[in-house]
């Protein structure tokens, strides 16, 4: 059963991957390098300071930097655990992938940028929806943004983000659920 799922990962990568073309490929380049989604972040932290106030929004800073933190070394951990080959290190794909990253890491499951993008996904939509209800769309669209352009660039099959967005929507929940705990021992304390 786990080799025909892997076969089915691996003949749906081969089909996304496919759909690329050079023309797209600066485009999903820029999609997937962490540092092009600054502005969305600072857009981000600017609404979160502005609807719950300074002392949440600092106490969200240093929960976002622990929940990215957890995610990446969780996938890292998962990564040199499972030591799944990366679809641009599988050499009988070579010819058959369209490989337009920078770089490639040796092993890929499960994919960091898809964990971490969903976990705030999660966590800004939990912590904003009463603000703004429709936020949890924007953070989706982001989220598969991300996580597809890892296919696309061939750095990581289906299964990889898949499991990686599972993750993150999970370690999302728990550090909000956290958050909502301390902030409302904070407030207590301040009434």
């Amino acid at each position: 059963m786990i080799d025909t799922l892997i076969q089915y990962d691996k003949e749906l990568f081969f089909y996304l991957n496919s759909l690329g073309s050079e023309s797209w490929d600066e485009f999903w380049l820029f999609i997937t390098y962490k540092f092009s989604w600054i502005p969305f972040y600072a857009i981000l932290l600017f609404l979160i300071f502005k609807k719950l106030g300074w002392k949440a929004g600092l106490l969200t800073m240093v929960f976002v930097a622990a929940m990215i933190a957890t995610t990446d070394q969780l996938a890292n951990y998962f990564k040199f655990t499972v030591e799944r080959l990366r679809p641009c290190q599988e050499s009988v794909f070579d010819e058959a992938i369209r490989f337009v990253a920078p770089r490639c890491g040796k092993y890929g499951y499960f994919s960091g940028h898809a964990t971490s993008s969903m976990a705030l996904a999660v966590y800004v939509s939990s912590l904003l929806r009463l603000h703004y209800p429709k936020i949890i769309f924007l953070m989706l669209v982001y989220t598969i943004l991300v996580s597809y352009s890892r296919i696309y660039v061939g750095v990581h099959y289906p299964l990889d983000i898949i499991t990686g967005m599972a993750v993150g929507a999970v370690i999302g929940a728990i550090y909000f659920k956290i958050q909502s705990f301390f902030q409302y021992r904070l407030w207590r304390q301040t009434v």
